[in-house]
């Protein structure tokens, strides 16, 4: 039996964290010690973790990111394997016990399960959901079959504790260490997996200042680790590297994607709402499969899945900005050192002051 060490990065999370760290006292099968990174939280968020049985530990000052707040707790794990959890993150009671078997295989280095969304309550966590839901059932599992995927979340994330201490913990040198640590592992060699049966619920920002700040984060971070990993991608994990060329192609064909309905209004004559209609269709023919396939698949109410399907086009629009602004500044402008680009680590959620470069759960 595997022993395990939960990390869990935390500022200002007074009022999210009890549930987190009640889902972890849930595991059926639990961790064996659970450490609270009180990363300069101006709140109650150290008394409540103590409150629940966890390990305090304070740094000096707010470090920045939470891969500096993991990192902060990696001397003090002694077990076998670490869980990283997001403060804002609720596991399914059987997280661990349906994560920890595949760690038998002495060829995988980290794991993790399927992400969702706790709340459904305003637009853009609606428009999360989605791309949550079509994610983790259509590209996700496919990944998996190719021994290639993308990422291990890093809100619910299982790794071998000897090999990330001697990788250096968790890297710090993107704003993403969930995907650094991914494609890094398995250009060495190692396997990362997905174990779709584990369930992480996350949460996800409320409102839209907060959405784009994660979404920059996340697309900054994303190609920062294209910036750093491709060539070795392209050598020593070949589907990987397909994924994430599909990922980029995506990326830039995304805005003649959205402009196809007035180019086809302009240049077959057909009436905008005709073209409009047209467009509709088939972007629904490709996203209504795996979203019909996961309502089943996790047991959730098909009428509630569908009617969040227009919320996603919120998101996916704000996604396509900021994924072009990564393109650019990380990817033309870095390299030219005509730009810094992103490694203010800002919150996802509205709890804690904008601008501080927070440890946050969201990620």
């Amino acid at each position: 039996m595997h022993s395990v060490t939960v990390i869990v990065p935390a500022h200002n999370e007074e009022a999210g964290l009890p549930a987190t760290l009640e889902s972890l006292a849930g595991q059926t099968v639990p961790p064996d010690r659970i450490l609270v990174v009180d990363d300069a939280s101006t709140d109650r968020t150290g008394e409540v973790a103590a409150a629940h049985g966890a390990t305090v530990l304070r740094p000096p000052r707010n470090l920045g990111s939470k891969a500096r707040a993991q990192n902060h707790a990696l001397p003090h794990c002694t077990t076998d394997l670490v869980l990283a959890v997001d403060a804002d993150t609720v596991l399914a009671p059987d997280y661990l016990q349906r994560v920890l078997p595949v760690f038998d295989d002495p060829e995988v280095a980290v794991a993790a399960g399927t992400v969702r969304t706790r709340h459904t309550r305003t637009l853009w966590e609606r428009g999360r959901s989605t791309e949550y839901l079509f994610g983790f059932h259509f590209h996700r599992p496919i990944q998996a079959l190719a021994n290639s995927p993308m990422v291990c979340s890093g809100c619910c994330s299982v790794f071998r504790r000897d090999e990330l201490v001697a990788f250096g913990g968790f890297p710090e040198r993107t704003i993403v260490e969930d995907m650094d640590y991914t494609w890094s592992r398995q250009i060495a060699g190692r396997r990362a997996v997905y174990v779709s049966d584990a369930v992480a619920l996350a949460a996800d920002p409320e409102d839209l200042t907060y959405f784009r700040k994660q979404v920059n984060r996340w697309m900054a971070g994303f190609c920062q680790n294209v910036r750093l990993h491709l060539g070795r991608l392209l050598v020593r994990k070949p589907l990987l590297a397909l994924w994430v060329l599909l990922a980029l192609f995506e990326i830039l064909t995304a805005p003649l994607w959205w402009a196809s309905p007035f180019v086809l209004s302009a240049t077959t004559g057909a009436s905008p709402p005709v073209a409009f209609a047209w467009w509709a269709g088939v972007d629904l023919l490709l996203t209504l499969p795996p979203l019909v396939y996961a309502a089943r698949r996790r047991r959730l109410p098909l009428c509630g899945v569908l009617v969040n399907i227009p919320c996603a086009y919120a998101t996916k629009a704000v996604n396509v900005v900021y994924a072009w602004k990564a393109l650019v500044v990380e990817l033309l402008l870095v390299p030219l050192r005509l730009a810094r680009g992103l490694t203010v680590y800002e919150k996802g959620r509205a709890d804690a002051p904008a601008g501080r470069g927070a440890v946050v759960a969201a990620s």
